[in-house]
């Protein structure tokens, strides 16, 4: 048996019952959904029938909680500089985390923040910690996943010393996780294409934040080149990055049992994906 949990980001077009359907379909260990439409501030609650179908239906396809991703809403900013604007996406923030709960869901995976340029680093990311804080006093049993990005325009959370200095100032540290994005780290300026600069990426990873806090992947390559701060997925091995940097991660013990999830530009090819990404494991 396999120690890595692959799987994509499939729709919850319909009711979120139909990501593990669809994720099913390809042959998912794994999958990530939005809970609510990602592109809307408000939705309507979960009921009671949606929840207890969701929570049957995942018992049923064997896929365990901790191997289901959630994401939150694209407009969701824990760093706004607008104070109005900041309190509008913690009330979303912690919405999206009761979300969870009520599906049994025990981690959320999301982007830290922007500063728009109106603030620094430094207030962003202690307004995202602030704002994490405030939300794991109201909420229990799921734990706040930051997402590296790559650092398109105002994003924090770029930089391995981003993610460290929120988590440093959380404080319950047995709530926090990274989730890392392969196509954000390679375009943020971290480089895995061999096996040396997969290792010198990894072991400043495990310096600065520590794998201890690793609770997810997503398993996309690249369109644009090192260190362009551009985000643009791309299919696996198709891209910038290749397919190497698959097998070593494929192949490393750090990243067992967690989700490793697709988010690749062809949905078409998941199943093929997620069959050549286990090809890559040496046995």
């Amino acid at each position: 048996m396999s120690n890595k949990f692959v799987g994509a980001h499939t729709s919850a077009a319909g009711g979120v019952f139909n990501a593990i359907k669809n994720a099913e379909g390809i042959g998912a260990q794994a999958f990530a959904l939005f809970t609510k439409n990602q592109r809307q501030w408000k939705a309507k609650p979960l009921d009671s029938e949606i929840i207890d179908t969701f929570k049957r239906m995942l018992d049923d396809s064997g896929i365990l909680p901790k191997h289901v991703l959630p994401h939150d809403s694209y407009l969701i900013n824990l760093g706004h500089p607008e104070m109005e604007k900041r309190q509008k996406s913690y009330d979303a923030f912690v919405d999206e985390v009761e979300r969870c709960m009520l599906l049994g869901l025990d981690r959320l995976n999301f982007h830290p923040g922007s500063h728009l340029k109106k603030i620094s680093e430094h207030d962003c990311l202690d307004a995202i910690a602030e704002n994490m804080n405030r939300t794991l006093d109201v909420t229990e049993g799921v734990s706040l996943v930051i997402e590296n990005t790559a650092g398109q325009g105002s994003n924090l959370g770029w930089r391995f010393e981003h993610l460290a200095h929120i988590i440093d100032k959380v404080e319950d540290k047995s709530r926090v996780g990274v989730c890392i994005d392969t196509c954000h780290m390679f375009t943020a300026g971290y480089d895995i294409r061999t096996k040396e600069a997969y290792d010198v990426t990894m072991t400043e990873f495990e310096n600065i934040v520590g794998f201890q806090y690793l609770k997810g992947m997503h398993l996309n390559d690249s369109k644009p080149d090192l260190g362009s701060h551009v985000d643009r997925h791309q299919s696996i091995g198709k891209g910038k990055i290749g397919l190497e940097a698959f097998r070593y991660i494929m192949n490393d013990p750090r990243m067992d049992d967690i989700p490793l999830i697709l988010e690749t530009i062809d949905e078409t090819i998941w199943p093929e994906e997620i069959k050549l990404l286990h090809s890559l494991e040496e046995v």
